[in-house]
């Protein structure tokens, strides 16, 4: 991103808003706005915003799992998948069902 091309005052971006949206869309482009000399807001493609958010809730989940990890909170695998049982720890094996035979 350029910053001399993408930051514009409020006044620019109000004379020419439909081109800037549909440039920042055709391009997945960011561009921050300013009022006053100071930059307020910052208008992005729908596609950037949501890969972002995707991001930052993947780092979410590793920042968690650090977390956990260095308290102690973990299990081995082996633990967590028994042979035999379902993950409600009924003694059926995940998949099947009980069948009533009627009798």
């Amino acid at each position: 991103m350029k910053l001399s091309v993408s930051i514009k005052p409020i006044s620019y971006f109000k004379a020419h808003a439909a081109k800037i949206i549909r440039r920042i869309s055709e391009n997945q482009e960011s561009m921050v706005i300013t009022q006053n000399g100071e930059a307020k807001a910052v208008i992005q493609d729908i596609r950037k915003y949501e890969h972002s958010q995707e991001s930052l809730a993947l780092l979410k989940i590793l920042a968690q799992s650090r977390k956990s990890l260095n308290k102690g909170d973990v299990r081995l695998a082996a633990g967590v998948f028994t042979a035999g049982t379902d993950v409600y720890g009924s003694g059926r094996q995940s998949g099947t069902r009980a069948h009533s035979t009627g009798a």
